[in-house]
C-alpha cells in the first residue's frame, strides 16, 4: 500500500515538473517577441537581429549537433538535402517573416497569430492532403480567426497605418512554420527531434548570417553593448532553452499535455509587453486572447 502511494506520488511529482518545463519553455520562447522590441529601440533591422540571435545561439546547437553526427549514421545524401529545405523554411524564412512583422505590430497580436500555426497545418493537409475537417475542427477555426480579428482591429485602430503589412509578414511565418512541420514529421520519427532540430538551426544560421554579410556592411556587426546583451537573451533564453525545455516536457508528459500548456504564451506575451514595452491590455486584446486559446484548446481535443 505505502509503495503504491510513493509510486502514485513519484509520477504526480514527475508529471507536474514536465508540466512545469512545458509552461516555462512556452514563457520563454514567446518573450523573443517582447525582446525584439526592445532591439528595435537601438536602431536596427530585424536582418541584424535575426543574425545576431543566430550567432549566440550557434554554439550550443553546434554541440548538439556534432554530438548527434558521432553517435549515429552519417546521413544520406536525400536527407541532407531535407534538412537544408526545413532549416531554410523552418527556422529562416519562419523567424525572419517574424521579426520584420514585429516592427509594425504589437506583440500581442504577434504571439496569436503565430499561434494558429496548428490551424495553418489543418488547412494545409486539408487542401494539399484532402483530409477531412470535422465539425469541432471548423468551430475551432471559426473561434480563433475572430479572435485574430478582435486583436486585428484593436491594432488597427491604435493608428499604425502599417498594422496590415506586420500581420500580413507573421501570418506568412506562421504559414512558414507549420509546412516545416508538415514536412518533418517523418524525418523526426526517423532521426530524432534533437538531431534534427540542432542540423536545421545550423544551417538557419548559416542562411541569417550570409544573408546580414551579403545585405548589411560588416561594420554592423559593431553595435552598443545593450544590443549583444539583449541578443545573447534572444539566443540563449529566448530559443535554445525553449527547444529542450519543449522536448524534455513532450518526453515527461506527452506532446498533446505539452502542446496545451504552451497555450499560456500569448497570455504571457500580452502582460509581459504591458510591462516590459508599455503596451495597453484592452478589454478587446483579451477577448481575442480568449477566442483564440479556446478555439486552440478545442482543436488540440480528440
Amino acid at each position: 500500500m505505502d509503495k503504491g502511494i510513493k509510486d502514485g506520488a513519484t509520477a504526480r511529482a514527475a508529471y507536474l515538473g514536465g508540466l512545469g518545463i512545458a509552461i516555462g519553455g512556452a514563457i520563454l520562447f514567446s518573450t523573443k517577441a517582447v525582446v525584439a522590441k526592445l532591439l528595435y529601440r537601438y536602431q536596427i533591422d530585424a536582418v541584424t537581429l535575426i543574425a545576431f540571435r543566430m550567432l549566440f545561439s550557434l554554439p550550443v546547437f553546434a554541440a548538439v549537433a556534432i554530438w548527434q553526427m558521432r553517435k549515429g549514421p552519417p546521413l544520406s545524401r536525400a536527407d541532407r538535402w531535407r534538412v537544408l529545405g526545413l532549416g531554410l523554411v523552418g527556422y529562416y524564412l519562419s523567424s525572419f517573416l517574424d521579426f520584420l512583422g514585429l516592427q509594425y505590430i504589437s506583440v500581442g497580436l504577434e504571439r496569436l497569430i503565430l499561434f494558429l500555426t496548428p490551424t495553418f497545418v489543418l488547412l494545409i493537409s486539408s487542401t494539399l492532403l484532402k483530409q477531412h475537417i470535422s465539425r469541432r475542427q471548423w468551430l475551432a477555426l471559426l473561434l480563433s480567426y475572430c479572435g485574430i480579428v478582435f486583436v486585428f482591429l484593436h491594432d488597427l485602430n491604435s493608428g499604425n497605418r502599417n498594422v496590415a503589412l506586420g500581420a500580413t509578414l507573421v501570418t506568412g511565418s506562421a504559414a512558414a512554420y507549420a509546412v516545416y512541420l508538415l514536412l518533418s514529421g517523418e524525418m523526426v520519427r526517423r532521426l530524432g527531434s534533437l538531431r534534427l532540430v540542432s542540423y536545421a538551426m545550423c544551417v538557419s544560421t548559416v542562411a541569417c548570417v550570409g544573408q546580414f554579410l551579403l545585405l548589411r556592411p560588416v561594420a554592423g556587426l559593431i553595435q552598443p553593448l545593450p544590443v549583444y546583451g539583449l541578443s545573447l537573451v534572444n539566443g540563449i533564453l529566448c530559443t535554445v532553452m525553449p527547444v529542450f525545455m519543449t522536448m524534455a516536457a513532450v518526453e515527461r508528459i506527452g506532446a498533446g499535455t505539452a502542446s496545451q500548456a504552451g497555450m499560456i504564451g500569448p497570455v504571457s506575451t500580452l502582460f509581459l509587453g504591458a510591462l516590459l514595452l508599455g503596451e495597453p491590455v484592452t478589454s478587446w486584446q483579451l477577448g481575442g486572447t480568449a477566442l483564440v486559446l479556446a478555439g486552440i484548446y478545442l482543436l488540440s481535443k480528440k
